[in-house]
């Protein structure tokens, strides 16, 4: 067992109230370690108030994704440069994304994402950046995505051979996919590079009122050895901030 190293991401409490500097020195007292998925113009900030930056996205678009050859130039360019930047601010994480399937089949579709991959491991490797392919739910959220199943994402990683190529697992997204989550874990965690939280229906809060007993999913991460960062990534429908102190303090007890 270990205690996990904790981030929350941006994207899910930033709004047109938030005043972000008091926002954030609130969340590194709650014991939060890391932000996801913050703009450039928020880094300074970030690190400022003794927080770092655990991820983010390391090239554009969800939907036209490393599954189709003619958008690895273009994502290769900006994975590149993304790990330039990656590399200055220390940041461990950039998160890659499949595309959409489109009618590619799946055996197809997991060659050519190696492909992808393989055009830009070496380079993460050599700045210690690790590229996490991030698993989403095609059901919900992400119509026809295509690494919406983690045999899937972990075929890929294993086509590309790289310690530096790994998963995004995310407890939500795959709950709503294939559920098993504790099993997949353990089975599966060698190939987890990062992880994302939020209860399940829903997207929000890690309570009692969703499905996931995430107590349990914690302890079960922490007893992997992970060293990585877990980030709640839940959209709150109460207080923020309350609820960021009790996922944290859930993460926290289930991981001593």
């Amino acid at each position: 067992m270990n205690n996990l190293k904790q981030s929350i991401a941006w994207w899910c409490f930033a709004h047109k109230d938030l005043q972000p500097e008091p926002f954030l020195r609130k969340v590194a007292a709650m014991g939060y370690e890391a932000v996801d998925l913050v703009g450039p113009e928020y880094w300074s900030l970030v690190r400022d108030c003794g927080l770092k930056i655990a991820a983010i996205n390391g090239h554009n678009s969800i939907e036209k994704g490393l599954n189709r050859r003619e958008h690895h130039a273009r994502i290769e360019g900006e994975i590149l440069a993304n790990i330039e930047q990656a590399q200055k601010w220390d940041i461990p994480n950039l998160i890659v994304f499949s595309g959409n399937r489109e009618g590619l089949d799946d055996t197809t579709g997991a060659h050519i994402t190696a492909e992808g991959l393989q055009r830009v491991a070496g380079a993460a490797e050599k700045a210690g950046v690790t590229l996490v392919l991030e698993l989403l739910n095609s059901k919900v959220d992400h119509k026809d995505y295509q690494c919406d199943h983690t045999a899937w994402g972990v075929e890929v990683c294993k086509l590309v051979g790289s310690t530096h190529v790994k998963l995004l697992y995310d407890i939500y997204h795959m709950q709503i996919m294939e559920g098993d989550i504790i099993r997949t874990i353990r089975e599966y965690h060698p190939y987890f590079g990062h992880y994302h939280t939020a209860g399940n229906p829903g997207r929000h809060e890690l309570d009692m009122k969703q499905e996931l007993n995430y107590p349990a999913i914690v302890q079960t991460i922490s007893e992997t050895d992970f060293d990585g960062y877990i980030a709640q990534e839940f959209v709150p429908l109460g207080d923020p901030e309350a609820a960021l102190k009790q996922a944290f303090d859930l993460c926290t007890v289930a991981s001593a």
